[in-house]
């Protein structure tokens, strides 16, 4: 079964985001993409006095000094595609408020005809909860839960009501609606996580870091879900951030989805081969432009359906 691929949407400093969003959505529908991405970041804090992934003096990378909202972005691209679908990958859910994400995510799958997927996660930077206020970082297991069960409940039949934490909603109307069931996928980076994803999510979210790091990570939600009695398949779809360089990489070090479009095309292939339903590609932090990104998509799409992916 070919593996269906996806096209991650800029929002970095370089796009003029009114122009570029459109014109890179349409560029991926078109070419025969199956799905736009976006992912999140709020701000910048410079010096990062808590580090990459919280990890002190852990530099963060320029591109992520302006990143623009999600969910606005999914919202120029539902408007320049008919078909593509609109994922997350991820939005930091605890830095929202839940009921307003739920009705956010419910208007933008209701105006698109149903083609939202809503990819979450906790995050790991103090800095954007703190300036976010809208939840504890320590508590952000917890909620995370509350967001999908907020979600769920704002998403289902009325009269919507819920009691939680943060949340409490009297038994109300809310609309609109989705078009359908929005599936929620999440990431697995921990015990805690691995649970809440195969009791909780429709779907896992990965990084691709190596094949057969893939496979191993694929094989314990596979053996969890088991474990834990899930019926229903786990959908997956994988998230690649590949560093582009025109020409080939031949350091001893190449980490996969480093070098050139054949050497990027050859780790996408080996991923695939673990038995993923789609693979999302985000070439934004390795080019100038909205043309550029246009370009090195379009080679590596053709060269990774050449390839059988």
């Amino acid at each position: 079964m070919t593996t269906r691929l996806g096209l991650g949407l800029p929002q970095l400093k370089w796009a003029d985001l009114g122009r570029d969003v459109p014109d890179v959505a349409r560029f991926a529908e078109r070419t025969g993409f199956d799905s736009v991405w976006v992912f999140e970041r709020v701000l910048f804090p410079d010096p990062a006095a808590h580090g990459l992934y919280g990890v002190p003096g852990l530099p963060w990378p320029d591109d992520y000094r302006s990143v623009a909202d999600p969910l606005v972005t999914l919202a120029l691209a539902a408007t320049a595609t008919e078909r593509a679908r609109l994922g997350t990958s991820v939005l930091v859910a605890p830095l929202h408020v839940p009921f307003q994400l739920a009705r956010s995510l419910a208007s933008l799958d209701a105006a698109s005809g149903g083609r939202v997927v809503a990819g979450l996660g906790t995050g790991w930077s103090v800095d954007e909860y703190a300036a976010a206020a809208a939840a504890p970082f320590e508590r952000r297991g917890a909620v995370l839960d509350e967001v999908i069960d907020v979600c769920r409940a704002v998403w289902g039949p009325d009269p919507v009501a819920y009691e939680g934490e943060l949340t409490r909603i009297v038994p109300s109307e809310v609309g609109p609606k989705p078009a359908r069931p929005i599936p929620i996928l999440l990431p697995a980076n921990g015990p805690r996580a691995l649970r809440r994803l195969v009791d909780r999510a429709d779907g896992w979210m990965p990084i691709g870091t190596g094949a057969d790091k893939l496979a191993e990570q694929w094989r314990r939600v596979r053996e969890a879900a088991a474990e834990r009695g899930r019926a229903e398949p786990v959908r997956t779809v994988l998230r690649v951030n590949p560093q582009y360089t025109p020409k080939a990489y031949d350091g001893p070090d190449r980490a996969p989805f480093r070098g050139s479009v054949e050497q990027i095309t050859e780790d996408l292939a080996a991923h695939a081969a673990v038995g993923l339903d789609e693979i999302l590609v985000d070439v934004q932090a390795g080019v100038r432009d909205a043309q550029e990104l246009k370009d090195v998509a379009a080679e590596l799409y053709a060269a990774a359906r050449a390839a059988g992916v």
